[in-house]
C-alpha cells in the first residue's frame, strides 16, 4: 500500500485555496458584505418587501461564500497539526485519521472550484426551467413528467426552493410541457447545463406488445429577470389570453378566468402561467418569465454576431445532449462530456452532481477554446 505524502498533498490543497481565493476576489467580498449589511440595517429596509429580500438574500449567499473558504483554510491547517502530531508519536489511527479527512477536503474543494466556474454575466441569478415533451407520443409526455420529478429532486437533495409556475398536461399520461423557478444562489449557471434535448429508451409501459421506444423531451433554461435588467416591452407587441386553470384530465382546478397565456408577437414566443391564485398574479409571473426569455434572446443574438465577426469559430452546444438507456441494459451518457452513469433510477431520483459538475467543466472549456479563437481571428 503506497505511504501518503503529505506534505506534497498539503502544498496541493493550499495552491488549490490560493486560486479558488482569487477567483472568489475574497477582499472585494468582504467589501460586499460590509455594503449590504449596512443596507440591511437600514431602518426603512422593509418599506420595499421585495427590495428587502433581495438584500438580506445576496448578504447570506456572500457571508456563506466567505465562511466556506475560511473553513477550508481552517480544515487545511488542523490537517497540517494532525499529520504533526501523528507522525511525531507514530499514532496509527491520528494518521488513518489524517487520510480520512485528506480526502473529505479534496472533494470539498473540488466543489468549491465548480462554483468559481459559474462567472457568467448571469450564472449567479436565479433560474426558470421549461420542459416539453417532444417525438414520442404517450411516452415523450410520461418522459416530461420524469424529468420533472428528476430536477425536483435534485433542488430537494441541494436544499433550493422550487416553484411550479404552470403545467400543461398530456390527455393519456404525463406533461406537454411544465415551467418552474428555481430560487438559489448560482441557480441559473448550474442549471443552465441541463438545457437541450433528451432522450429516452425503453420497453413503453404504454405498448400493449411491449415494443421498444424512443422518445424525446427539451429543456430550457433562462435566467430569471430582476429590476434592474433593461428589457421594456410595449403593449402593443404583447397578445395576453385568458382561460381557466385546469389539472390532470381536464379536471377544474380554478372555476375563473384566471390562467394567463402571454405571447409576444414579434418573436413568437408563448408564456403560459396558471398556478398563481389571480389573473393579476399569473400576468405579472407571465411577464417576469416573458421578460428574462427576451433578455436571453438578446444576449444570444449578440454572442452570434460576435461569433460571425470573430470568424468560423466552432458551436459549443449541441442539440441532443444526454440519452437515458433502460432497455435493454441501463445506462445514462451525457453525449458533450462523455460522462455516464450505470444506475439510471438513481439519476431519475436526482443524482445529477456529477453530469452538472462535469457539464460545467465542459463547457468553461468551451468558452475558453471560443475565446482563443475569437481573438486569433481578430
Amino acid at each position: 500500500m503506497a505511504v501518503t505524502d503529505f506534505p506534497a498533498e498539503i502544498r496541493a490543497l493550499r495552491a488549490t485555496l490560493e486560486s479558488i481565493e482569487a477567483v472568489t476576489d475574497v477582499p472585494a467580498l468582504k467589501k460586499t458584505i460590509a455594503e449590504l449589511s449596512e443596507a440591511a440595517s437600514a431602518p426603512d429596509l422593509w418599506d420595499d418587501t421585495e427590495k428587502a429580500q433581495a438584500v438580506t438574500s445576496k448578504l447570506s449567499h456572500a457571508q456563506s461564500e466567505l465562511e466556506r473558504v475560511k473553513v477550508i483554510g481552517d480544515r487545511i491547517d488542523d490537517l497540517e497539526v494532525l499529520v504533526e502530531l501523528g507522525e511525531g508519536e507514530d499514532d496509527a489511527d491520528s494518521m488513518a485519521e489524517a487520510e480520512k479527512e485528506l480526502v473529505e477536503i479534496q472533494k470539498t474543494l473540488e466543489a468549491l472550484e465548480i462554483v468559481t466556474l459559474l462567472n457568467g454575466e448571469y450564472d449567479e441569478r436565479d433560474a426558470v426551467v421549461t420542459i416539453r415533451s417532444g417525438a414520442g407520443g404517450v411516452d415523450a409526455a410520461d418522459f416530461a413528467e420524469m424529468l420533472l420529478r428528476m430536477y425536483t429532486r435534485l433542488a430537494e437533495r441541494r436544499g433550493w426552493d422550487v416553484k411550479i409556475l404552470d403545467t400543461s398536461y398530456a390527455e393519456e399520461a404525463g406533461l406537454k410541457s411544465a415551467t418552474f423557478e428555481v430560487k438559489a444562489p448560482y441557480a441559473f449557471g448550474t442549471l443552465s447545463v441541463e438545457a437541450g434535448t433528451h432522450r429516452l429508451v425503453r420497453i413503453s409501459p404504454f405498448d400493449n406488445q411491449g415494443r421498444r421506444q424512443t422518445s424525446f423531451a427539451a429543456v430550457e433554461v433562462i435566467p430569471l429577470i430582476e429590476t434592474t435588467d433593461t428589457i421594456d416591452i410595449p403593449e402593443s407587441e404583447l397578445k395576453i389570453d385568458v382561460f381557466r386553470s385546469s389539472g390532470p384530465g381536464g379536471q377544474s382546478v380554478n372555476t375563473t378566468d384566471s390562467a394567463v397565456r402571454m405571447t409576444h408577437i414579434p418573436t413568437g414566443i408563448v408564456v403560459s402561467m396558471q398556478n398563481e391564485k389571480s389573473q393579476i398574479q399569473n400576468r405579472a409571473a407571465a411577464l417576469r418569465v416573458m421578460q428574462s426569455r427576451l433578455l436571453l434572446l438578446k444576449k444570444e443574438q449578440e454572442n452570434r454576431e460576435k461569433k460571425e465577426m470573430a470568424g468560423d469559430v466552432k458551436a459549443s452546444w449541441g442539440d441532443q445532449m444526454r440519452s437515458y438507456v433502460l432497455h435493454p441494459y441501463q445506462m445514462v451518457k451525457d453525449l458533450r462530456t462523455g460522462h455516464e452513469a450505470g444506475n439510471a433510477s438513481a439519476v431519475f431520483d436526482g443524482a445529477l452532481d456529477d453530469f452538472i459538475d462535469a457539464g460545467i467543466r465542459w463547457r468553461t472549456t468551451g468558452r475558453k477554446a471560443d475565446a482563443a479563437a475569437a481573438e486569433a481571428a481578430e
